[in-house]
Protein backbone atom coordinates (compact mmCIF):
# COMPACT_ATOMS: atom_id res chain seq x y z
CA UNK A 1 0.00 0.00 0.00
CA UNK A 2 3.23 2.18 0.07
CA UNK A 3 2.76 2.42 -3.40
CA UNK A 4 -0.59 3.38 -3.24
CA UNK A 5 0.35 6.33 -1.62
CA UNK A 6 2.89 7.30 -3.64
CA UNK A 7 0.45 6.79 -6.49
CA UNK A 8 -2.56 9.14 -4.82
CA UNK A 9 0.41 12.31 -4.07
CA UNK A 10 1.50 11.67 -7.74
CA UNK A 11 -2.19 12.31 -8.98
CA UNK A 12 -2.20 15.40 -6.36
CA UNK A 13 0.46 16.78 -7.97
CA UNK A 14 -0.70 16.26 -11.77
CA UNK A 15 -3.95 17.82 -10.40
CA UNK A 16 -1.47 20.51 -9.23
CA UNK A 17 0.34 20.80 -12.21
CA UNK A 18 -3.28 21.48 -14.50
CA UNK A 19 -4.92 24.14 -12.27
CA UNK A 20 -2.78 25.42 -10.31
CA UNK A 21 -3.12 28.60 -12.79
CA UNK A 22 -6.51 29.42 -11.61
CA UNK A 23 -4.91 30.35 -8.27
CA UNK A 24 -3.22 32.60 -10.17
CA UNK A 25 -7.10 33.43 -11.77
CA UNK A 26 -8.31 34.09 -8.08
CA UNK A 27 -5.34 36.83 -7.09
CA UNK A 28 -6.23 38.60 -10.73
CA UNK A 29 -9.77 38.69 -9.72
CA UNK A 30 -9.17 39.98 -5.90
CA UNK A 31 -6.34 43.05 -7.20
CA UNK A 32 -7.93 44.31 -10.86
CA UNK A 33 -11.27 45.11 -11.46
CA UNK A 34 -12.32 44.37 -15.19
CA UNK A 35 -12.65 48.22 -17.08
CA UNK A 36 -15.81 49.08 -17.81
CA UNK A 37 -17.76 49.36 -21.72
CA UNK A 38 -18.32 52.90 -21.93
CA UNK A 39 -22.26 54.02 -23.22
CA UNK A 40 -23.04 52.80 -26.73
CA UNK A 41 -25.81 53.40 -29.26
CA UNK A 42 -28.54 50.49 -29.36
CA UNK A 43 -27.98 47.69 -31.93
CA UNK A 44 -31.31 45.70 -32.50
CA UNK A 45 -31.35 41.45 -31.46
CA UNK A 46 -33.26 38.82 -31.32
CA UNK A 47 -33.81 36.84 -28.16
CA UNK A 48 -33.66 33.10 -28.68
CA UNK A 49 -35.76 30.95 -25.64
CA UNK A 50 -35.70 26.72 -26.25
CA UNK A 51 -38.58 25.98 -24.10
CA UNK A 52 -39.33 22.16 -23.26
CA UNK A 53 -42.86 22.29 -20.57
CA UNK A 54 -41.79 25.39 -19.15
CA UNK A 55 -45.48 27.05 -18.09
CA UNK A 56 -44.58 27.39 -15.04
CA UNK A 57 -41.56 30.10 -15.58
CA UNK A 58 -41.65 31.27 -18.91
CA UNK A 59 -43.68 33.88 -18.77
CA UNK A 60 -41.33 35.88 -15.81
CA UNK A 61 -38.67 35.32 -18.49
CA UNK A 62 -40.31 37.35 -21.28
CA UNK A 63 -41.61 39.91 -18.80
CA UNK A 64 -37.92 40.70 -17.94
CA UNK A 65 -37.69 41.19 -21.63
CA UNK A 66 -39.78 43.40 -21.63
CA UNK A 67 -38.96 45.54 -18.96
CA UNK A 68 -35.56 46.53 -19.96
CA UNK A 69 -33.93 49.83 -19.59
CA UNK A 70 -33.19 49.30 -23.37
CA UNK A 71 -35.58 50.44 -26.31
CA UNK A 72 -38.28 48.00 -26.75
CA UNK A 73 -38.50 47.95 -30.42
CA UNK A 74 -34.79 47.03 -30.70
CA UNK A 75 -35.15 43.23 -29.22
CA UNK A 76 -37.38 40.84 -30.59
CA UNK A 77 -38.35 37.76 -28.30
CA UNK A 78 -38.33 34.34 -29.82
CA UNK A 79 -39.81 30.88 -28.34
CA UNK A 80 -39.30 27.61 -29.55
CA UNK A 81 -41.47 25.62 -27.80
CA UNK A 82 -39.90 22.10 -28.33
CA UNK A 83 -41.69 18.80 -27.49
CA UNK A 84 -43.97 20.24 -25.18
CA UNK A 85 -46.42 18.22 -23.89
CA UNK A 86 -48.37 21.84 -21.52
CA UNK A 87 -49.08 25.00 -22.61
CA UNK A 88 -45.48 26.42 -22.52
CA UNK A 89 -46.46 27.92 -26.68
CA UNK A 90 -49.55 29.80 -25.23
CA UNK A 91 -48.44 30.92 -22.18
CA UNK A 92 -44.93 32.40 -24.14
CA UNK A 93 -48.08 34.00 -26.80
CA UNK A 94 -49.13 35.26 -24.28
CA UNK A 95 -46.76 36.68 -22.57
CA UNK A 96 -45.83 38.46 -26.03
CA UNK A 97 -43.06 36.10 -27.74
CA UNK A 98 -42.91 35.28 -31.06
CA UNK A 99 -43.65 31.28 -30.96
CA UNK A 100 -42.75 28.10 -33.02
CA UNK A 101 -43.09 24.75 -31.99
CA UNK A 102 -41.35 21.74 -32.81
CA UNK A 103 -41.91 17.80 -32.27
CA UNK A 104 -38.91 15.87 -33.33
CA UNK A 105 -38.25 13.02 -31.03
CA UNK A 106 -34.66 11.48 -32.61
CA UNK A 107 -33.06 15.02 -32.90
CA UNK A 108 -33.54 15.97 -28.90
CA UNK A 109 -31.29 18.43 -27.03
CA UNK A 110 -30.72 22.47 -26.50
CA UNK A 111 -28.63 22.45 -29.64
CA UNK A 112 -31.58 21.34 -32.27
CA UNK A 113 -34.22 23.36 -30.70
CA UNK A 114 -31.66 26.32 -31.17
CA UNK A 115 -30.89 25.24 -34.81
CA UNK A 116 -34.51 24.95 -36.07
CA UNK A 117 -35.58 28.39 -34.14
CA UNK A 118 -32.89 30.54 -36.16
CA UNK A 119 -33.68 28.55 -39.21
CA UNK A 120 -37.19 29.64 -38.23
CA UNK A 121 -36.38 33.28 -37.85
CA UNK A 122 -34.34 33.41 -41.17
CA UNK A 123 -36.75 32.64 -43.33
CA UNK A 124 -40.12 34.55 -41.77
CA UNK A 125 -38.16 37.64 -40.76
CA UNK A 126 -35.21 38.20 -43.36
CA UNK A 127 -35.24 41.98 -42.88
CA UNK A 128 -34.99 42.11 -39.71
CA UNK A 129 -31.00 42.77 -39.58
CA UNK A 130 -30.13 41.63 -36.30
CA UNK A 131 -27.23 42.28 -34.74
CA UNK A 132 -26.53 39.67 -32.47
CA UNK A 133 -29.09 36.78 -30.85
CA UNK A 134 -29.12 36.15 -27.46
CA UNK A 135 -29.63 32.37 -26.06
CA UNK A 136 -31.44 32.38 -22.32
CA UNK A 137 -33.49 29.49 -20.74
CA UNK A 138 -37.03 29.93 -19.93
CA UNK A 139 -36.47 29.53 -16.43
CA UNK A 140 -33.93 32.64 -16.54
CA UNK A 141 -34.69 35.89 -15.15
CA UNK A 142 -32.56 39.37 -16.73
CA UNK A 143 -31.75 42.31 -14.38
CA UNK A 144 -33.51 45.40 -16.00
CA UNK A 145 -29.67 46.59 -17.14
CA UNK A 146 -28.76 43.41 -18.32
CA UNK A 147 -29.26 44.26 -22.20
CA UNK A 148 -27.88 47.60 -22.11
CA UNK A 149 -24.93 46.19 -20.47
CA UNK A 150 -24.09 43.56 -22.64
CA UNK A 151 -24.77 45.86 -25.52
CA UNK A 152 -22.13 48.26 -24.18
CA UNK A 153 -19.49 45.07 -24.21
CA UNK A 154 -20.60 44.32 -28.10
CA UNK A 155 -20.19 47.96 -29.21
CA UNK A 156 -16.48 47.84 -27.97
CA UNK A 157 -16.10 45.04 -30.02
CA UNK A 158 -17.70 41.65 -28.41
CA UNK A 159 -18.56 38.94 -30.38
CA UNK A 160 -19.34 36.30 -28.15
CA UNK A 161 -20.04 37.38 -24.66
CA UNK A 162 -20.98 35.72 -21.47
CA UNK A 163 -22.60 37.55 -17.88
CA UNK A 164 -22.46 37.20 -14.79
CA UNK A 165 -25.27 34.47 -13.34
CA UNK A 166 -26.69 34.41 -10.40
CA UNK A 167 -29.61 31.78 -8.80
CA UNK A 168 -33.47 32.40 -8.18
CA UNK A 169 -33.07 30.02 -5.50
CA UNK A 170 -29.70 29.40 -3.83
CA UNK A 171 -31.37 28.77 -0.13
CA UNK A 172 -33.30 25.81 -1.47
CA UNK A 173 -31.41 23.01 -0.10
CA UNK A 174 -27.43 22.35 -0.78
CA UNK A 175 -27.46 20.71 -3.99
CA UNK A 176 -29.02 24.37 -5.55
CA UNK A 177 -26.43 26.31 -3.39
CA UNK A 178 -23.63 23.89 -4.53
CA UNK A 179 -24.59 24.60 -8.06
CA UNK A 180 -24.88 28.50 -7.30
CA UNK A 181 -21.77 28.64 -5.90
CA UNK A 182 -19.96 27.25 -8.41
CA UNK A 183 -21.69 29.43 -11.01
CA UNK A 184 -20.81 32.50 -8.97
CA UNK A 185 -17.40 31.56 -8.81
CA UNK A 186 -16.83 30.79 -12.74
CA UNK A 187 -18.55 34.00 -13.28
CA UNK A 188 -15.83 35.97 -10.72
CA UNK A 189 -12.63 33.95 -10.43
CA UNK A 190 -12.85 32.27 -14.15
CA UNK A 191 -14.72 34.37 -16.62
CA UNK A 192 -13.79 37.78 -14.81
CA UNK A 193 -9.59 36.81 -14.71
CA UNK A 194 -9.87 35.84 -18.02
CA UNK A 195 -11.20 38.89 -19.33
CA UNK A 196 -8.89 41.06 -17.41
CA UNK A 197 -5.95 38.64 -19.06
CA UNK A 198 -7.50 39.14 -22.69
CA UNK A 199 -8.05 35.33 -22.48
CA UNK A 200 -11.43 33.64 -23.97
CA UNK A 201 -13.92 33.07 -21.50
CA UNK A 202 -16.47 29.93 -21.50
CA UNK A 203 -20.17 30.14 -22.07
CA UNK A 204 -22.04 28.35 -19.66
CA UNK A 205 -25.39 27.08 -21.08
CA UNK A 206 -27.31 30.38 -20.63
CA UNK A 207 -27.11 34.30 -20.59
CA UNK A 208 -25.08 34.77 -23.91
CA UNK A 209 -24.86 37.00 -26.82
CA UNK A 210 -23.68 35.86 -30.09
CA UNK A 211 -22.74 38.30 -33.26
CA UNK A 212 -24.70 38.01 -36.36
CA UNK A 213 -21.53 36.62 -38.34
CA UNK A 214 -20.61 34.01 -36.23
CA UNK A 215 -24.40 32.35 -36.61
CA UNK A 216 -24.45 32.60 -40.59
CA UNK A 217 -20.77 31.69 -40.37
CA UNK A 218 -21.99 28.36 -38.94
CA UNK A 219 -25.13 28.38 -40.63
CA UNK A 220 -27.66 28.40 -37.62
CA UNK A 221 -26.61 26.61 -34.59
CA UNK A 222 -24.61 23.53 -35.53
CA UNK A 223 -23.80 22.47 -31.87
CA UNK A 224 -25.24 19.70 -31.30
CA UNK A 225 -23.30 17.25 -28.39
CA UNK A 226 -24.99 16.96 -24.88
CA UNK A 227 -22.90 20.24 -24.01
CA UNK A 228 -23.67 22.27 -26.72
CA UNK A 229 -22.25 25.44 -24.81
CA UNK A 230 -18.88 23.88 -24.14
CA UNK A 231 -18.71 22.43 -27.86
CA UNK A 232 -20.11 26.23 -28.80
CA UNK A 233 -16.84 27.76 -26.33
CA UNK A 234 -13.68 24.97 -27.66
CA UNK A 235 -15.55 25.99 -31.22
CA UNK A 236 -15.08 29.49 -31.20
CA UNK A 237 -11.73 29.41 -29.65
CA UNK A 238 -10.54 27.23 -32.61
CA UNK A 239 -11.83 30.13 -34.71
CA UNK A 240 -9.78 32.74 -32.87
CA UNK A 241 -12.55 34.06 -31.17
CA UNK A 242 -12.09 35.83 -27.68
CA UNK A 243 -14.87 35.24 -25.88
CA UNK A 244 -15.93 38.03 -23.51
CA UNK A 245 -17.13 38.71 -19.99
CA UNK A 246 -19.93 41.56 -18.94
CA UNK A 247 -19.76 40.99 -15.20
CA UNK A 248 -22.37 44.52 -14.81
CA UNK A 249 -24.97 41.97 -16.82
CA UNK A 250 -26.83 40.03 -14.73
CA UNK A 251 -28.90 36.52 -15.01
CA UNK A 252 -30.67 34.99 -12.74
CA UNK A 253 -31.37 31.10 -13.06
CA UNK A 254 -33.20 28.13 -11.13
CA UNK A 255 -30.84 25.62 -10.07
CA UNK A 256 -32.17 21.78 -8.89
CA UNK A 257 -33.06 20.85 -5.70
CA UNK A 258 -33.71 16.56 -6.42
CA UNK A 259 -30.11 14.97 -6.06
CA UNK A 260 -31.19 12.42 -8.92
CA UNK A 261 -32.36 15.67 -11.36
CA UNK A 262 -28.44 17.15 -10.27
CA UNK A 263 -27.18 13.49 -10.79
CA UNK A 264 -29.02 13.35 -14.66
CA UNK A 265 -27.86 16.70 -15.38
CA UNK A 266 -24.27 16.57 -14.47
CA UNK A 267 -23.77 12.91 -15.83
CA UNK A 268 -24.53 14.81 -19.50
CA UNK A 269 -22.27 17.60 -18.45
CA UNK A 270 -19.54 14.99 -17.50
CA UNK A 271 -20.25 12.65 -20.99
CA UNK A 272 -20.67 16.32 -23.01
CA UNK A 273 -17.14 17.36 -21.70
CA UNK A 274 -15.90 13.91 -22.75
CA UNK A 275 -17.76 14.45 -26.42
CA UNK A 276 -16.22 17.55 -26.83
CA UNK A 277 -12.78 16.69 -26.24
CA UNK A 278 -13.32 13.52 -28.17
CA UNK A 279 -14.25 15.47 -30.92
CA UNK A 280 -12.09 18.52 -30.46
CA UNK A 281 -8.87 17.69 -28.19
CA UNK A 282 -7.08 16.98 -31.34
CA UNK A 283 -7.59 20.45 -32.75
CA UNK A 284 -7.43 22.46 -29.34
CA UNK A 285 -3.84 20.85 -28.63
CA UNK A 286 -2.56 21.41 -31.75
CA UNK A 287 -3.58 25.04 -31.87
CA UNK A 288 -1.70 25.19 -28.05
CA UNK A 289 1.36 23.91 -29.16
CA UNK A 290 1.75 25.46 -32.68
CA UNK A 291 0.10 29.07 -32.01
CA UNK A 292 1.31 29.38 -28.15
CA UNK A 293 -2.71 29.77 -27.72
CA UNK A 294 -3.76 30.23 -23.64
CA UNK A 295 -7.18 29.85 -24.39
CA UNK A 296 -6.88 26.45 -25.74
CA UNK A 297 -4.83 25.28 -22.69
CA UNK A 298 -7.50 26.96 -20.55
CA UNK A 299 -10.62 25.00 -22.70
CA UNK A 300 -8.33 21.41 -22.87
CA UNK A 301 -8.20 22.01 -19.11
CA UNK A 302 -11.85 22.58 -18.84
CA UNK A 303 -13.06 19.56 -20.69
CA UNK A 304 -10.50 16.57 -19.59
CA UNK A 305 -8.03 16.58 -17.10
CA UNK A 306 -9.86 16.44 -14.09
CA UNK A 307 -12.76 13.98 -15.37
CA UNK A 308 -9.52 11.53 -16.38
CA UNK A 309 -7.57 12.18 -12.97
CA UNK A 310 -10.83 11.19 -10.80
CA UNK A 311 -11.78 8.31 -12.73
CA UNK A 312 -7.87 6.73 -13.00
CA UNK A 313 -8.03 7.52 -8.89
CA UNK A 314 -11.10 6.32 -7.91
CA UNK A 315 -10.37 3.40 -9.96
CA UNK A 316 -6.78 2.27 -8.67
CA UNK A 317 -7.93 2.94 -5.03
CA UNK A 318 -11.17 0.87 -5.24
CA UNK A 319 -9.06 -1.71 -6.87
CA UNK A 320 -6.35 -1.70 -3.87
CA UNK A 321 -8.69 -1.66 -1.40
CA UNK A 322 -10.33 -4.92 -3.04
CA UNK A 323 -7.03 -6.70 -3.44
CA UNK A 324 -6.23 -5.73 0.49
CA UNK A 325 -9.28 -7.59 1.84
CA UNK A 326 -9.11 -10.27 -0.37
CA UNK A 327 -5.04 -11.25 0.58
CA UNK A 328 -5.71 -10.28 4.22
CA UNK A 329 -2.60 -8.33 3.91
CA UNK A 330 -3.42 -5.60 6.80
CA UNK A 331 -2.49 -2.77 4.40
CA UNK A 332 -6.44 -1.04 4.12
CA UNK A 333 -5.63 1.06 6.94
CA UNK A 334 -2.61 2.81 5.16
CA UNK A 335 -5.18 2.93 2.22
CA UNK A 336 -7.23 4.66 4.14
CA UNK A 337 -5.35 7.13 5.62
CA UNK A 338 -3.38 7.95 2.08
CA UNK A 339 -7.10 8.45 0.58
CA UNK A 340 -8.33 10.41 3.91
CA UNK A 341 -5.10 12.70 3.34
CA UNK A 342 -6.29 13.07 -0.57
CA UNK A 343 -9.55 14.07 0.44
CA UNK A 344 -9.45 16.52 3.48
CA UNK A 345 -6.92 17.96 1.19
CA UNK A 346 -9.17 18.25 -1.57
CA UNK A 347 -12.18 19.88 0.90
CA UNK A 348 -9.97 22.09 2.57
CA UNK A 349 -8.73 23.70 -0.66
CA UNK A 350 -12.56 23.50 -2.32
CA UNK A 351 -13.68 24.93 1.20
CA UNK A 352 -11.11 27.82 0.66
CA UNK A 353 -12.19 28.47 -2.88
CA UNK A 354 -16.12 28.42 -1.99
CA UNK A 355 -15.48 30.77 1.08
CA UNK A 356 -13.35 33.65 -1.27
CA UNK A 357 -16.32 33.55 -3.20
CA UNK A 358 -19.24 34.30 -0.58
CA UNK A 359 -17.44 36.97 1.15
CA UNK A 360 -16.82 38.34 -1.86
CA UNK A 361 -20.23 37.92 -3.90
CA UNK A 362 -22.14 38.13 -0.47
CA UNK A 363 -24.14 40.93 -1.44
CA UNK A 364 -25.68 38.86 -4.50
CA UNK A 365 -26.43 35.83 -2.39
CA UNK A 366 -30.14 36.41 -2.06
CA UNK A 367 -30.51 33.85 1.27
CA UNK A 368 -30.13 34.08 5.04
CA UNK A 369 -26.71 34.45 6.36
CA UNK A 370 -26.56 31.44 8.42
CA UNK A 371 -27.43 29.55 4.92
CA UNK A 372 -24.36 31.26 3.32
CA UNK A 373 -22.28 30.12 5.77
CA UNK A 374 -23.94 26.63 6.44
CA UNK A 375 -23.45 26.20 2.56
CA UNK A 376 -20.26 26.81 1.87
CA UNK A 377 -19.06 24.04 4.46
CA UNK A 378 -21.18 21.50 2.17
CA UNK A 379 -19.77 22.77 -1.30
CA UNK A 380 -16.73 20.42 -1.28
CA UNK A 381 -19.63 17.79 -0.30
CA UNK A 382 -21.61 18.83 -3.70
CA UNK A 383 -17.75 18.73 -5.62
CA UNK A 384 -17.33 15.50 -4.55
CA UNK A 385 -20.17 13.74 -5.95
CA UNK A 386 -18.76 14.18 -9.07
CA UNK A 387 -16.23 11.52 -8.69
CA UNK A 388 -18.86 8.78 -9.32
CA UNK A 389 -20.47 10.57 -11.70
CA UNK A 390 -17.27 10.91 -13.59
CA UNK A 391 -16.85 7.20 -13.59
CA UNK A 392 -20.06 6.27 -14.45
CA UNK A 393 -20.11 8.95 -17.32
CA UNK A 394 -17.04 6.88 -18.65
CA UNK A 395 -19.01 4.06 -19.14
CA UNK A 396 -22.68 4.94 -19.53
CA UNK A 397 -24.69 5.78 -22.60
CA UNK A 398 -26.62 9.00 -21.59
CA UNK A 399 -28.88 10.89 -23.27
CA UNK A 400 -30.32 14.49 -22.70
CA UNK A 401 -33.33 14.93 -20.41
CA UNK A 402 -35.19 18.17 -19.55
CA UNK A 403 -34.58 19.47 -16.08
CA UNK A 404 -38.05 20.37 -14.50
CA UNK A 405 -38.75 24.28 -13.41
CA UNK A 406 -40.99 25.65 -10.61
CA UNK A 407 -39.46 28.93 -9.29
CA UNK A 408 -42.01 30.88 -10.21
CA UNK A 409 -40.20 34.36 -8.96
CA UNK A 410 -40.72 37.82 -10.81
CA UNK A 411 -37.53 39.96 -11.51
CA UNK A 412 -38.79 42.56 -8.78
CA UNK A 413 -38.10 39.26 -6.02
CA UNK A 414 -34.25 40.13 -6.47
CA UNK A 415 -34.85 43.61 -6.82
CA UNK A 416 -36.75 44.01 -3.81
CA UNK A 417 -34.30 41.60 -1.83
CA UNK A 418 -31.31 43.67 -3.48
CA UNK A 419 -32.56 46.95 -2.13
CA UNK A 420 -33.79 46.10 1.18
Amino acid sequence: METMKLVNYIIAIAFTLCYSYQLIYVIIALIKKPEKAPDALPHRFAVMISARNEEAVIAQLIESIKKQKYPREMVDIYVVADNCTDSTAAVARAAGATVFERFNKQLVGKGYALDFLYGKIKTFYPRKNYDGFFVFDADNLLDENYIAEMNKTFAAGGRVITSYRNSKNYADNWISAGYSLWFLREAKYLNNPRMILGSSCAISGTGFLVHHEIMERNNGWKHFLLTEDIEFTVDSVLHGETIQYCNSAVIYDEQPTSFMQSWNQRMRWAKGALQVFYKYGFKLVKRMVTKFDFSSFDMTMATLPAILLTVFSATVNIAAAIFSVVQHDGSMWVLVGSVGETIFNAYVLILVLGAITVVTEWKQIHCKPYKKVLYTFTFPLFMFTYVPISVVAIFKKVEWKPIRHSVSKSIEDFQAQRNG
